[in-house]
């Protein structure tokens, strides 16, 4: 076992042949054991360090991984949503109001007693203001994700109906490009999309194709050359549209925000607790009426949150009622 220093990290690694960047590479299995100033890292090469496609699929696995991870609350249906919503915020005021009866019930009761009912206004501005800058990002990413959708299926049914104009031949091939793209997207991009694993490095070929083959046409008509620009610029605007539908689909509450709402929520609800410590009934109720609100709030955000994940998720209904039919 040898290690050595690499720009502020120390690298064990096991002894044995080293490849062109120096470092220590096995023929069939090895460990490298990455100790930097804040984590240890742990990561396995099969094959070597320089094999491009070992690398592309941890990539790919450690993408995967974080989207399975931040997707599955936004998949389940509405109401196991709704179960798991308001179970775990009803344990949580549950254990928020038996921890704060034994602290009033202990030494420093008489202190916990003494917090004034004032601090609960605060407490509630501030938690109001989040729960109101979070649901406006909520809204915000539905209403454009809505705008896109129904922008492409725009552009895509100006191609089809100003394709009429040109040729025959040229007619039914653009008519067939832009069908097998709506039954591409519809059927293996959209679920893609509700995962949030489509990114703008991959562009759909029909589409490109159909913009590519429509500039190639040779025109001659003053109403055929009109209706090549009209449907290039269409086919662009298509294009368009669908990289800002592919980037609101991966546009979420991050959990920055979520970790922050959800201390708000608990110092919210310690403080309701003490202020209210001296009947327990009067405690339980307020703990209680806060703990569903707060429930219905968060499973409307979460609910709403991905435009495209979820069982109230937009579809691509819009884009099939423009699909040109097979001729």
């Amino acid at each position: 076992m040898t290690h050595r220093t690499l720009r502020g990290r120390t690298t064990f690694a096991v002894d044995g042949p080293s490849n062109a960047k120096g470092y220590v590479v096995l023929p069939s299995r090895r460990n490298v054991v990455e100790r930097t100033d804040y984590r240890w890292s742990f990561v396995v090469w099969l094959r070597g360090l320089d094999s491009p496609t070992h690398q592309e699929y941890l990539v790919q696995t450690a993408h995967c991984a974080t989207t399975m991870m931040s997707t599955w609350v936004h998949e389940l249906p509405l109401w196991l949503m709704a179960l798991v919503t308001f179970g775990a915020i009803s344990l949580a005021s549950a254990t928020i109001h038996f921890v704060t009866g034994w602290l009033a019930a202990g030494r420093y009761g008489r202190s916990f007693k003494a917090i004034s009912p004032g601090l609960l206004s605060p407490l509630g501005i501030i938690f109001g203001l989040f729960i109101a800058f979070t649901a406006s990002q909520v809204w915000s990413d539905t209403a454009r994700a809505n705008v896109a959708v129904d922008a492409e299926a725009s552009a895509l049914r100006s191609v089809v109906v100003m394709s009429a104009v040109l040729p025959k031949e040229a007619q039914t091939e653009l008519r067939r490009m832009i069908r097998d793209y709506i039954r591409y997207t519809a059927t293996t991009e959209w679920p893609l999309v509700a995962k949030g694993a489509v990114t703008l490095n991959v562009s759909p070929p029909t589409l490109n194709d159909a913009l590519k083959f429509t500039l190639s046409l040779p025109v001659v008509t003053p109403g055929q050359q009109t209706a090549q620009r009209e449907v290039a610029a269409s086919l662009q605007r298509a294009l368009e549209v669908r990289r800002e539908r592919i980037l609101i689909s991966r546009s979420e509450v991050n959990g920055v925000k979520w970790l922050c709402l959800a201390f708000l929520a608990v110092c919210l609800l310690f403080a309701i607790a003490f202020v209210h410590c001296d009947n327990r009934l009067t405690s339980a109720v307020a703990i209680g009426l806060f703990s569903v609100a707060l429930a219905t709030t968060v499973l409307l955000i979460l609910s709403h949150d991905r435009p495209f994940t979820g069982e109230i998720a937009l579809s691509p209904e819009p884009l099939l009622q423009v699909m040109p039919e097979d001729r």
